[in-house]
């Protein structure tokens, strides 16, 4: 993991990217539906609104983020829902402006912690990059989610490389969510991102591997395509059943996408 400032860069950057998706789209458009069932574009720009909320105030003012925390719900939907309420009715200007606003904070909180610290977080706390790097997959989760919806291709660099090793270090995400156990395995990633550099994680003799392109990779671990619509490779009877249940966020997996469906 690189220095916290070059994360926190890197954060800016896929922050940016996604307000490109947003700025300029008319009212109409902020009500077209996503992949995600029930989700318009307003509805996430609203959960990144929400999400980086909760950072900022996390890293800004962790006493305040407990009280907020311990008044969450069991209920995952019921919280997200709730989050959600807070600015998903917001006319289209209001909601870009807040979006904006709550990212800024965000970034500015994360990036004045001691990067030695941690930061309180709704399972455990996390060191300020390893925070920054969730909610670089949380951008680029959803934002894949309104470039589906609005047809626009993306382009990536790699800035992916901290998604990937964040998605590396939660790899037993998807075993926790669907309350399975862990294998006693490790991993060999290799990863070649979009310059062509190959990123390594874990042993090199490894029976169990994962391979390919770090935009298939990113894809497959925030669920916005099937594995078999990705040039993501497995070796090993734990790496592929592996890929069936990959996710590098916590709480329940959602539907994920079908096989198939978004071919041209």
């Amino acid at each position: 993991m690189s220095g916290l400032q070059d994360v926190i860069t890197a954060l800016t950057a896929d922050g940016e990217d996604v307000d490109r998706l947003v700025k300029d789209l008319t009212a109409d458009q902020w009500t077209t539906p996503t992949p995600a069932p029930g989700w318009s574009v307003a509805h996430q720009v609203a959960h990144l609104a929400a999400t980086f909320r909760m950072a900022g105030l996390a890293a800004a003012d962790p006493a305040a983020f407990g009280a907020m925390a311990s008044k969450l719900s069991p209920d995952f939907a019921a919280n997200v829902e709730y989050a959600l309420s807070a600015y998903v009715n917001d006319p289209p200007e209001v909601l870009l402006q807040r979006w904006r606003a709550e990212r800024d904070a965000a970034f500015k909180a994360l990036a004045a912690v001691p990067a030695d610290q941690v930061v309180p977080w709704l399972v455990r706390p996390l060191p300020p990059a390893i925070l920054a790097c969730a909610g670089m997959m949380e951008l680029f989760g959803h934002g894949q989610d309104i470039a589906d919806a609005l047809g626009v291709e993306r382009v990536h660099t790699d800035r992916l490389h901290y998604l990937v090793a964040f998605a590396v270090r939660t790899w037993d995400f998807g075993y926790l969510a669907r309350e399975l156990p862990t294998p006693d395995v490790e991993f060999r990633f290799e990863i070649t991102g979009p310059s062509g550099a190959v990123w390594e994680f874990g042993p090199a003799d490894a029976a169990n591997r994962v391979t390919g392109p770090a935009v298939d990779f990113c894809l497959l671990v925030t669920r916005r395509r099937h594995h078999s619509d990705l040039a993501v490779t497995a070796t090993g009877p734990e790496a592929t059943a592996w890929l069936e249940i990959a996710q590098a966020y916590r709480g329940p997996a959602g539907e994920g996408r079908a096989p198939g469906q978004f071919a041209k």
